[in-house]
């Protein structure tokens, strides 16, 4: 890869950090009231497909969607004044967290209920085929997603009229408060099951963002050439709790140690060292960079309290009508 692209990947995942880190710092101050599903811990794979992806892709995403928002295009800006209600945020500030948009990225949406959207992203995919576009459409989702019926039906249309559609599950083994061996017939591989369908299907890791994008980028060529529907499986995790700011190892569902063992390898640590050992950036560049995205961020986040609340009473012209 050209060096520009290892730093536009390093970037890219620590910006997606910071500013998550951002709203878990602030969000104890109930400015923001909407319930928000952080995924600090799992850039990495936002970050690498963002990239990958054409300008022209679509995605579409699931409740813990900040990262995709951001990696699509969406601003920091826009998500912070979402998260406040202001009618400047990415979705005129009645959406929250769960349910941002921005379609002058082709990000096409996020919504809070598990799998529901699953069939949007396949309808859009069909629009695609139906209008002959060379791009396709991106489908994040969790393991859970693959425990809700209409992840099959939307599947069996994927593969009966061979859609562009790529789903990438982020496979963080936990569904709330309940891992994946309590929900799940034990040794059963996500991606085979996902196979056995007639989807062509792939295992990644997240450990080094850079062979990730390699990955993606390869998949995603490949449908655009000739459609078919791909699935990604990808095992990750996330550090804080399921729905909030907080640590919730007291809680005993999962154990500190557990934690502190994905932290280890945490990917974001891996391309920090690897841009350093490679020189292709020094530590010096790297601490300036993080300065300035931090910086940047912080000019955002400062300039939403000048925002105005969404005027409630002209909320339905917010929505879709026939």
């Amino acid at each position: 890869m050209k060096k520009n692209i290892y730093k536009k990947i390093y970037k890219l995942q620590k910006k997606i950090r910071l500013v998550e880190e951002k709203i878990a710092i602030n969000y104890k101050d109930y400015q923001m009231r909407c319930p928000t599903h952080l995924s600090i811990g799992q850039e990495a794979i936002a970050a690498a497909s963002g990239l990958a992806l054409n300008k022209n892709d679509i995605s579409i995403s699931y409740h813990r969607s900040h990262a995709h928002y951001l990696a699509k295009g969406g601003t920091a800006k826009k998500l912070f004044a979402e998260l406040h209600g202001f009618k400047e945020g990415c979705s005129k500030g009645v959406g929250g967290s769960m349910h941002l948009t921005d379609l002058k990225n082709n990000f096409y949406g996020s919504t809070a209920i598990v799998s529901n959207s699953i069939p949007v992203g396949v309808g859009l995919a069909y629009s695609l085929k139906i209008n002959k576009q060379k791009n396709l459409v991106c489908i994040y989702v969790g393991d859970a997603s693959l425990e809700e019926g209409v992840f099959y039906e939307s599947i069996n249309f994927c593969v009966v009229k061979k859609l562009p559609v790529v789903f990438i599950c982020e496979n963080n083994f936990y569904s709330v408060y309940t891992h994946l061996n309590d929900r799940q017939p034990k040794n059963r591989k996500l991606y085979k099951l996902v196979e056995a369908l007639g989807v062509t299907s792939h295992k990644f890791s997240q450990n080094n963002p850079y062979k990730l994008f390699l990955n993606f980028k390869k998949v995603f060529d490949k449908v655009r050439k000739k459609p078919h529907p791909n699935f990604i499986e990808i095992e990750t995790y996330r550090y804080l709790e399921h729905c909030g700011p907080n640590d919730d190892t007291k809680l005993g569902y999962r154990s500190f140690k557990e934690v502190e063992k994905w932290k280890k390898k945490d990917p974001l640590i891996f391309i920090e060292n690897y841009l350093i050992k490679k020189n292709i950036v020094k530590r010096e560049k790297l601490n300036s960079i993080e300065k300035t995205i931090i910086r940047n961020i912080n000019v955002e986040f400062n300039s939403v309290k000048r925002l105005k609340k969404p005027n409630f009473n002209s909320i339905k012209n917010l929505v879709y009508k026939k």
